[in-house]
């Protein structure tokens, strides 16, 4: 099984743009989520895709492999699955190119979806990890997930879900983290598939997957995401270097 990472980068972030090419510790964020990429040892081989000629430089500046994107796309999956089209890959992962400080516990949990899943009832694989405090739950920048007793993903929102009408019956919210594995097949589905209200609606490219029938495993871990999203976060960032 040939197993790739993936690194979407686009040099225009809406919050904090130029993001991926600031300072952390003397090598830019993007470099440095590119080398954790390369050291978990996971992969057969290690991408940045992007549409930024400085980004593509930086990469290939510094000895590693960078994919120009050819055209403008509404969401990292549209970015991957053009760049990955013609390469022999059996699993893609999603690597956010914000996020240096990769947890490698967590993606051996979602490579390990597709090698237990002899069946290939499993179209992608992603994290989600349980939160509890209020104002966490209900932030429409925290997306939620809720899942089938198998653990396959039933809807994501930026709403509260489920709605907690009645409080005490165990019910666990559950914060989604965005990185996903892909079987390759499935993200050339959705690079062919149009975009459906639900994802119109949320803005949550995984709704597309969702609305044309695949199948996204749900992976719990204890350890949410550290990303670089905010002048503050990368200074946090910084401090942990």
């Amino acid at each position: 099984m040939n197993i790739i990472a993936v690194i979407p980068a686009r040099y225009a972030s809406t919050r904090f743009p130029a993001k991926l090419m600031q300072d952390l510790g003397g090598k830019t964020v993007i470099q440095r989520t590119y080398e954790a990429a390369l050291n978990t040892a996971l992969f057969d081989d290690v991408f940045v895709v992007t549409d930024s000629i400085l980004i593509y430089n930086e990469i290939m500046n510094n000895g590693g492999k960078a994919i120009m994107s050819a055209k403008e796309h509404e969401s990292g999956s549209d970015r991957i699955a053009e760049a990955i089209q013609n390469l022999e890959v059996d699993i893609v992962v999603n690597v956010q190119g914000d996020e240096p400080f990769i947890n490698k516990e967590a993606l051996i949990k979602v490579v390990e979806v597709f090698k237990n899943d002899a069946n290939k009832k499993v179209d992608l694989a992603s994290l989600m990890f349980e939160i509890t405090d209020e104002q966490e739950i209900s932030s429409p920048n925290n997306v939620k997930v809720v899942t089938d007793q198998n653990g396959f993903a039933l809807y994501f929102s930026r709403s509260i879900i489920p709605y907690p009408r009645e409080k005490n019956v165990g019910v666990r919210y559950m914060k989604h983290i965005g990185i996903y594995a892909f079987r390759k097949q499935a993200l050339l589905d959705f690079y062919n598939l149009p975009m459906k209200s639900l994802e119109a609606s949320e803005k949550l490219e995984q709704l597309r997957y969702l609305e044309f029938g695949k199948r996204i495993k749900m992976v719990e871990t204890n350890q949410g995401s550290i990303g670089i999203d905010t002048p503050e976060d990368l200074e946090k960032a910084r401090k942990m270097f």
